[in-house]
């Protein structure tokens, strides 16, 4: 059986600011976009192909599209060669311009779910199917062969998990969920396991779900993440905004779903009381008026709303035309702010003190979006998909700041600018070089998913950030940035709009619930191929931000300014479960050895990374390990830039790269292979 280690994922940490609103409401039938948002729409999808863009459905369409669906499940199960055992169960369908369907779907197995056994299929107007994108590659032979038999008891599941919880410093912890059979395939070959949900409330007052994942024969864990995805933020005013209400004067936004915003009240369960008033005027811009953050969570989930739907022609974090609701005065004196799948619901504290509720523009569209990646891609909150979920979040609570252009917080790449939880003015996260708050990484490198989520989100912020603006020193709204690269070329930006349509196309036709940093390299290829053409300017930006974070190489290689460059373009097959394969490079006119940082770029096609061993062969004979193989790695491709200590090599002569498949049952090829001194 093959495994790798698990990874304890952890859900506190910084996120972004927070704004109280002097707000005046008035009642609106319908969600319409101001004349700036409007512009900012079409701005978005100016010059992407008409037909590759997300149709706006409305929710009967949709519902129409997920019966018929429902209703070929059977035959498309079917046709993907899945076993009698097998069963699909649709989750979310967006459908292009053109027609082109893309269905996500979930699984189970002798009725159990399977976890990590989500995938999409795209279909075309005919209904002929283009792609498929599996969460894991296992064959369904390999499923047929999972001993549904458990050898350990639900209560030692049980026990595991409660006392994880209790490790991590949960208050009043208890089994929320009872361990439940599942098979478990997110990381290789799939298992019975149980699923244990512990309750309670985690360390800061948060609630808990920590979803823990118990080997059914061994009792050992396997997995373990943190369902309530939250933050950290005080408050500023925004100024002056309409709100949707009702016409009896409640907070209930009856063009957008029926949005309400709730008073907890201090409270930590429930949804409290809904905001009544005698007029349509709330809050007075104090936080010591309940209403003015109750104000803010309005507004906030209202220009989020605007923003899916006008934009990317999604009605509802769901899709569905419903909407979540909001709760302010969560706790006492609680630094935090938290979305909830189990309500479909925002929560805001009041900060340190009751004094500064965390209800803003940005919170209301980073954890609200933690809605939208559920509802879709829904990446597991651990590891590199952990990172990618926070950084999805980042990315359009980035976009919808813009999107929004409210006056007295205008766009900017700083997360949490406005919170000074420092109390020297700096912002909690930086999108242009993410190291700058002291810990989240602006790369890539193979240890990033053991970084709590909040900080290894920063290479993916960062891509966002090139991908937007590009490299170098530039002033945007007022703010000075200056984005590295790690490999030290240039990037070219394409501008925020487009960044952000790229994103979202991948994160909901391209993205599943294990996709890490080498897979979103590959799905945002696809989605910017699909937008805009893979010779295109939009698509080389792309394959250039990647590689600026240290993912993948750039289309035709450069010349990096640090050193001489070596490299081998000639292909060379790896065969299946086979004898290792090398790509040479000779290098001459090198004086002395080789550097301490030797910078070993590798471009590899394969369709299951993780059955790949990788090494760099000195000219003394001696191996550098660059990645071992890895079950929980079943992404597409190794594409990146490793560095090696290799002082002790004289530089000139002949360096290899080894490769090696040692698992059957897929084939790759060795594209290029570079070392620069």
């Amino acid at each position: 059986m093959r495994s790798t280690p698990s990874r304890r994922a952890t859900a506190t940490g910084a996120l972004i600011a927070a704004a109280a609103l002097l707000a005046v409401g008035v009642q609106t039938g319908s969600a319409t976009a101001t004349p700036s948002s409007a512009t900012a729409a079409n701005a978005a999808t100016a010059g992407a192909d008409h037909g590759a863009l997300a149709k706006q459905l409305s929710p009967s369409q949709r519902a129409e599209l997920i019966r018929q669906a429902d209703a070929g499940k059977a035959a498309t199960a079917k046709d993907l060669g899945l076993g009698s055992q097998e069963k699909l169960v649709v989750k979310d369908v967006i459908q292009d311009n053109d027609g082109t369907t893309h269905t996500r779907y979930e699984r189970t197995f002798a009725g159990l779910p399977v976890l990590g056994g989500d995938l999409v299929v795209q279909e075309t107007k005919a209904g002929t199917t283009q792609s498929v994108t599996k969460a894991s590659k296992v064959s369904s032979a390999q499923l047929k062969t999972v001993d549904l038999k458990a050898d350990v008891a639900p209560a030692k599941a049980e026990k595991q998990a409660l006392g994880l919880a209790k490790a991590d410093g949960s208050k009043k912890t208890e089994a929320d969920r009872a361990p439940r059979k599942v098979v478990w395939m997110a990381q290789g070959k799939p298992q019975l396991a149980y699923e244990t949900v512990v309750g309670g409330f985690q360390e800061d007052g948060t609630p808990n779900q920590l979803h823990v994942i118990t080997d059914a024969t061994t009792g050992a864990k396997l997995y373990e993440w943190q369902g309530i995805e939250n933050g950290v933020g005080n408050t500023e005013y925004s100024g002056q905004v309409t709100l949707g209400t009702a016409p009896s004067y409640t907070l209930t936004d009856t063009g957008r779903g029926n949005h309400k915003t709730y008073n907890l009240n201090h409270g930590s369960s429930g949804t409290g009381t809904l905001f009544t008033n005698s007029t349509d005027v709330w809050g007075n811009g104090s936080p010591s008026n309940a209403e003015t953050a109750a104000a803010d969570a309005h507004y906030g989930a209202a220009e989020t709303w605007d923003y899916y739907k006008n934009v990317h022609g999604r009605t509802g974090i769901r899709g569905d035309g419903v909407g979540a609701y909001s709760r302010v005065h969560y706790g006492n004196s609680y630094v935090n702010a938290f979305w909830d799948d189990s309500c479909f619901c925002m929560t805001y504290g009041d900060g340190s003190g009751n004094a500064n509720p965390l209800t803003a523009l940005d919170v209301a569209a980073h954890e609200m979006t933690h809605g939208v990646t559920s509802a879709t891609a829904d990446l597991v909150y651990s590891g590199e998909s952990g990172g990618l979920n926070e950084a999805t979040s980042d990315i359009f609570a980035t976009a919808v700041e813009f999107y929004s252009n409210t006056a007295s917080d205008p766009g900017d790449y700083l997360i949490g600018e406005k919170i000074d939880i420092n109390g020297d003015g700096t912002p909690l996260r930086y999108q242009d070089k993410p190291s700058r708050d002291g810990m989240s990484k602006d790369s890539w490198y193979s240890g990033i998913g053991n970084v709590d989520v909040h900080y290894s989100s920063g290479p993916a912020n960062h891509f966002f950030y090139l991908l937007s603006e590009g490299s170098g020193a530039k002033v945007i709204n007022g703010v000075s940035y200056n984005s590295p690269t790690s490999d030290g070329l240039p990037v070219t930006g394409i501008g925020r709009d487009k960044a952000a349509l790229i994103w979202f196309k991948a994160l909901t036709t391209k993205f599943t619930s294990t996709t890490n940093y080498a897979s979103a390299r590959t799905g945002t290829l696809a989605a910017a191929g699909e937008l805009y053409g893979t010779t295109s300017a939009e698509y080389k930006s792309v394959a250039d931000a990647w590689a600026g974070i240290n993912v993948g190489a750039r289309p035709g290689g450069g010349t990096d300014p640090g050193g001489k460059v070596f490299e081998n373009t000639t292909g060379v097959a790896i065969p299946d479960h086979g004898s290792a394969v090398t790509s040479s490079v000779n290098v001459t006119g090198v004086t002395g050895n080789a550097p301490s940082a030797l910078k070993v770029d590798v471009d590899i096609t394969h369709t299951y990374r993780g059955d790949l061993v990788v090494d760099l062969v000195g000219p003394s004979g001696t191996t550098y390990r660059l990645k071992n193989s890895s079950a929980g790695d079943p992404a597409d491709d190794v594409r990146g830039t490793y560095t090696v200590n290799a002082s002790s090599e004289t530089a000139n002569g002949t360096w290899k790269l080894k490769v090696q498949d040692v698992y059957s049952g897929d084939t790759g090829r060795i594209n290029s292979f570079r070392l620069t001194f």
